[in-house]
């Protein structure tokens, strides 16, 4: 296996690979969760064509089609960060937070998408609603995604005040 190694003294280049590490984590997320919208389709797995293997899987289609989409845009997320910190210039203490604050979006929006397939009511509030019951996969698919929603907002204003810099001439 080709390995490389990023320079230990340069650390937003190692929270770069780490972030990218996590990218790719979420999004092979998303890939099986593609498998599951299949399996969703399909109502199993085709093992031979015309022969479809029976497999039951909770949730409905359109969860998994957001599960599977939503996947690929968190891993997007988070590896477009992960590649821009150094273009921005933060101070590595502040690439740090901002870095680690954007992988977790993405997991939380992963735990989000995921919970929401066996919550009734969507894992959309943490009571009933117009989809159905609320549950313990409510609980815990809303929860974090709230907290890391506003997180959200607040690293994408701190990523747009940094661009809008002007930059320093050495």
């Amino acid at each position: 296996m080709l390995e490389t190694r990023v320079e230990s003294d340069n650390p937003i280049r190692v929270l770069q690979q780490r972030m990218v590490g996590h990218g790719m984590l979420i999004l092979l997320v998303g890939l099986v969760a593609g498998l599951g919208l299949l399996v969703s389709l399909i109502g199993g797995l085709e093992a031979w064509p015309g022969r479809i293997v029976g497999i039951d899987i909770p949730g409905h289609t359109e969860g998994w089609v957001r599960f599977h989409l939503g996947q690929l845009l968190n891993s997007f997320l988070v590896i477009l960060v992960a590649l821009v910190l150094p273009l921005l210039a933060f101070e590595p203490s502040t690439a740090r937070r901002i870095g680690w604050l954007t992988v977790g979006i993405g997991w939380a929006n992963t735990l989000f998408y995921a919970a929401a397939l066996f919550a009734p009511n969507r894992a959309l509030t943490f009571g009933d609603n117009r989809w159905g019951a609320a549950n313990l996969a409510s609980l815990i698919g809303l929860a974090p995604a709230l907290v890391f929603t506003l997180i959200s907002f607040v690293v994408t204003v701190l990523l747009a005040q940094q661009a809008f810099r002007s930059p320093s001439v050495d």
